[in-house]
């Protein structure tokens, strides 16, 4: 029979909820504070983790500790209930009876007096005591380590570290300790209980920029260097580096081959005169007239030089008749050009002061580095044709170059453009990629910079997010040249600005069309010739090319874009009625003359896009270390 006394049965405890892990960034031994605070839950399923973070504190604040009370004194009785009392020395009984004594030699024998000398020097004076310990407190970090929009709250003790060196903007801190939730709910749902302090870097706060708070955009702009660590400007650095890479992703995902254009280049593709020359000279070589040189040497005169340069430029004719070897009809050019800009020069120094000559050495003034002019790229277009007419289709990425001195919101001196060039590819098909690409960009944006795009909706610019949807949600607006110039005109009733046709429509007709009448992206095609560079494709009318702008509210012209001319005898037409030489661009027109083929492309404005996209009115604000007229500065 059982017993009555059995055991009962035991109830399972439920095992404690697993506190999900977060590893360390594999090339540094902390956490990023991104996998931590973009958690769906805010990070809570971490509470309880042991973890490493670093950043740079935000704000801070400072909270007294309350110092406990100290326990009470005991008296110690003996077994009688008498209070033990200490034998006191007679030195110690001495020593309480100074002030006595020294009042008494005052009265009798004065201030003065040899005794009290004697008696103070046989006592020792007691030593200052140390200044007490600051009251204990707690140091409340915000940091950021760049990674997202959100700091990390972060609890030091101050038996830990001394806040006096954590509290300060701009510090930079390594810390180790255990997530755990705040005690009171605000803006942070998690908190850092700081354990070790394994680095501090200190911050001069008297001479650091962003000690003071709320510091406008255009301040910053001299202090580069800090900038990055303000949150609207970390921000904004995401989003280029996501569309960056959503840029490589589009034209990775259609068959498009990336190519480095030339940074240096002796082309100049959009015949401006806008452009940085490359040379090594010094600085401020000029001709000294009065220079001597060591070696005796013949004077050169000027008629010299010109007689030189004719029996030259007789050569290039005869070889150019002939056509029996390239490779010297290109170098005896290149010498003509030299000997030309040397009569030049020479001119213009015989004019400061008639009868100077120049020594044969002193010709050493006029060598560089190159044996042509040379320039920083205004556009690699041209040269991303000879590898369209190779692969197909291509494009490319990096800085091009304006020597513009114009102060404008949308043009700085460096500027980063995406170029692309489609072999096979006519001017509907090449509008249509650049449409798709834009409209991917504004895709790509919304996808993957959804907090970084919240911020940007709440301090800079309330209808960001709401502008790159409406361009998804609505095909572009496509006029001609012509009806964009009838729809101004009926617009403006041509008083608010004058419009000629046959000229390139001004900016402000642009932020016209697409701010007030369309309120769209608005892609504008079939441009008078004399508005579009040399190479670009002339209509069957005669007077219109193949060429296209996109205009975006609020920012302008984003991208620019054509059909090239492939007919070597319409090109060469262009090139002579724009001044263009064509020794200059014989490796472009041999494109022509060696399996020309229909192609097409544009050049994307990368800087402006990520200004439309963030709503700030300066595209100073959207790159990382801008260079305009007079300022560059690190």
């Amino acid at each position: 029979m059982a017993s009555d006394d059995a055991a009962p049965a035991l109830i399972p405890v439920p095992a404690p909820a697993a506190v999900d892990s977060v590893a360390p960034w594999k090339y540094s031994n902390r956490v990023v504070l991104r996998i931590v605070l973009e958690r769906s839950d805010g990070g809570l399923g971490l509470v309880g983790e042991r973890l490493v973070v670093g950043g740079w504190v935000k704000s801070s604040n400072e909270e007294k500790k309350e110092a406990p009370a100290p326990p009470p004194a005991l008296a110690v009785e003996d077994k009688a209930g008498v209070a033990e009392h200490k034998d006191v020395s007679c030195v110690e009984l001495f020593q309480t009876r100074i002030p006595l004594f020294r009042s008494i030699m005052k009265v009798f024998g004065g201030g003065s007096h040899p005794g009290r000398h004697r008696i103070e020097a046989g006592v020792a004076k007691p030593e200052p005591s140390p200044p007490p310990p600051p009251p204990p407190s707690i140091a409340f970090l915000q940091i950021s380590d760049g990674s997202c929009v959100a700091s990390l709250l972060v609890e030091v003790d101050s038996s830990i570290a001394p806040p006096s060196l954590l509290l300060p903007t701009g510090t930079c801190v390594l810390v180790e300790g255990t997530l755990k939730q705040p005690e009171t709910r605000g803006k942070h749902t998690i908190k850092l209980k700081a354990e070790k302090i394994l680095h501090i870097g200190t911050v001069d706060h008297d001479s650091y920029v962003l000690s003071k708070k709320r510091l406008p955009l255009e301040a910053l702009r001299s202090s580069l260097q800090f900038r990055p660590r303000t949150t609207t400007v970390a921000s904004v650095m995401r989003i280029r580096n996501a569309l960056t890479f959503g840029t490589h992703t589009f034209f990775h995902d259609n068959d498009f081959l990336n190519v480095q254009v030339p940074i240096i280049t002796s082309t100049d593709s959009e015949g401006s005169s806008q452009k940085f020359r490359v040379n090594v000279l010094p600085r401020r070589t000029v001709l000294k007239r009065d220079q001597t040189v060591k070696k005796e040497s013949a004077d050169v005169c000027v008629d010299a030089i010109k007689a030189a340069a004719m029996e030259k430029s007789k050569l290039v004719d005869e070889l150019k008749r002939t056509e029996s070897n390239k490779e010297a009809l290109v170098a005896a050019l290149q010498d003509l050009k030299k000997t030309d800009e040397l009569a030049s020069q020479l001119e213009a120094t015989k004019k400061l002061k008639p009868g100077a000559s120049m020594k044969a050495e002193e010709m050493k003034f006029f060598e560089d580095f190159f044996p042509n002019e040379t320039y920083l790229t205004v556009s690699g277009r041209l040269h991303l044709e000879s590898y369209a007419c190779a692969l197909g289709q291509v494009y490319s990425f990096g800085p091009r170059f304006r020597a513009d001195t114009t102060e404008s919101p949308k043009l700085v001196a460096e500027m980063w453009m995406v170029e692309v060039e489609i072999a096979f590819s006519e001017l509907e098909e090449v509008m249509k990629c650049a449409d798709d690409f834009f409209k991917f960009s504004c895709k790509w944006i919304l996808d993957n910079c959804a907090e970084d795009m919240k911020f940007v909706a709440k301090r800079i610019d309330k209808a960001s997010i709401d502008r790159l949807q409406s361009v998804l949600s609505k095909p572009s607006v496509k006029i001609t040249y012509r009806e964009a110039v009838e729809t101004l005109t009926k617009a403006m009733d041509n008083k608010e600005m004058k419009i000629e046709g046959g000229v390139a429509l001004t900016a402000e007709h642009l932020s016209y069309l697409a701010d007030n009448i369309y309120k769209s992206p608005v892609i504008i095609y079939n441009y008078p010739k004399e508005a579009k560079p040399f190479y670009v494709r002339l209509n069957d009318d005669g007077e219109t090319v193949a060429a296209f702008d996109m205009v975006l509210p609020k920012v302008g012209k984003l991208l620019t874009g054509s059909q090239s001319e492939e007919r070597i005898g319409l090109l060469s037409k262009r090139m002579k009625e724009r001044g263009v030489p064509e020794e200059q661009h014989g490796w472009y027109l041999d494109l022509r003359r060696h399996g020309t083929v229909k192609h097409s492309g544009f050049s994307f404005g990368f800087d402006v896009m990520v200004l439309f996209a963030t709503g700030l009115s300066d595209v100073r604000e959207v790159i990382p270390f801008p260079r305009s007229f007079g300022k560059a500065d690190c």
